[in-house]
């Protein structure tokens, strides 16, 4: 049960690593735009960003997948800026229908390279202490992104109902903040 907790706390911990704050930045990103009543949309969004990242970590764990780690590095904050500048260009129209297979292909493909990003912490582990290691890990992301995701939608409830913020403004300001900030990674991360 103590092995159980520690992959979970360090699934949790991967997640909420403020000297690691990529994974953060992409939760704010995705779910700036969302409201309480929007639950279910949210949490699919936080679940298939773990359903990506699980299988990434599984096939490289396992060395089915090996990708260069510069590669995947300089991915993780193209996939943030991406989803920001998207936020930025479509702030303005209020369908989020046509918006959400965006998000959920951003998603899934975020998930898919930053589970490469970490597989190399599993690759040592063996059989099915590797497998119950891994779902153990996931439990633990799936639980942060819920705390990082519920933070930032009543955070923006707040500034929206009690400071004025228009929805479209809120989002426009947040999205501006995280490229500001994911830009400096780009470049300490770039390939060229």
């Amino acid at each position: 049960m103590s092995e159980f907790w520690l992959y979970v706390k360090l699934g949790f911990g991967h997640v909420l690593d403020w000297s690691a704050y990529d994974h953060i930045l992409f939760l704010i990103v995705l779910t700036v735009g969302y409201t309480f009543d929007n639950w279910k949309r949210i949490l699919l969004l936080v679940t298939l960003f773990t359903l990506g990242h699980t299988i990434s970590l599984f096939l490289a764990a396992y060395d089915i997948v090996s990708v260069n780690s510069r590669l995947i590095e300089f991915l993780i904050p193209l996939t943030i800026l991406s989803t920001a500048i998207f936020n930025v260009l479509t702030s303005k129209s209020g369908s989020k229908k046509s918006k959400i297979g965006v998000l959920y292909g951003a998603t899934i493909f975020f998930g898919l390279i930053h589970g490469l990003g970490f597989s190399i912490y599993f690759k040592h582990s063996s059989g099915s202490t590797k497998f119950l290691s891994l779902i153990e890990f996931a439990l633990g992301i799936e639980l942060a992104q819920i705390v990082v995701v519920i933070i930032v939608v009543l955070i923006s409830f707040v500034v929206q109902t009690f400071f004025r913020f228009s929805k479209r403004d809120w989002i426009l300001i947040i999205s501006s903040i995280v490229i500001g900030m994911v830009i400096p990674m780009l470049m300490a991360n770039k390939i060229w």
